[in-house]
């Protein structure tokens, strides 16, 4: 089973941007979907976007859609969330999950889908 840290938080400014990369422990990175989610104080966690094992299939949350870039390198055993024109309402904790999958296995938008999670980093977007 691998293991996942996130890594890129920090603080930005409304209409900045971030780059958040969830790097993996093991090669086998590239047997697994990956996931982004968020929680913010007080609210459940929430889909933020996903990329499918082979990376050729990505899906978004409608609120971050146009805004958000999810990418990955298998090579580095790295999933990247390119953060771009941040909101205020962007403000939370961004979790990085992982679902080892079959290679057709569609985009996975479910928090309960993914079997492997890391600790967090903290995204805070002033106005």
């Amino acid at each position: 089973q691998v293991q996942v840290a996130e890594s890129g938080g920090g603080l930005v400014q409304a209409g900045g941007s971030l780059r958040l990369s969830c790097e993996a422990s093991r090669r086998a990175f590239s047997d697994y979907a990956v996931g982004w989610f968020r929680q913010s104080p007080g609210q459940a966690r929430e889909f933020v976007a996903t990329i499918t094992r082979g990376g050729g299939n990505s899906a978004y949350a409608d609120s971050v859609k146009g805004r958000f870039t999810i990418s990955r390198d298998n090579a580095k055993k790295t999933v990247y969330l390119q953060m771009d024109n941040l909101k205020p309402e962007d403000t939370a904790v961004y979790y990085c999950a992982a679902k080892r999958t079959i290679l057709t296995m569609p985009p996975m938008l479910q928090a309960g889908s993914y079997d492997v999670w890391g600790q967090g980093t903290q995204v805070t977007v002033s106005s």
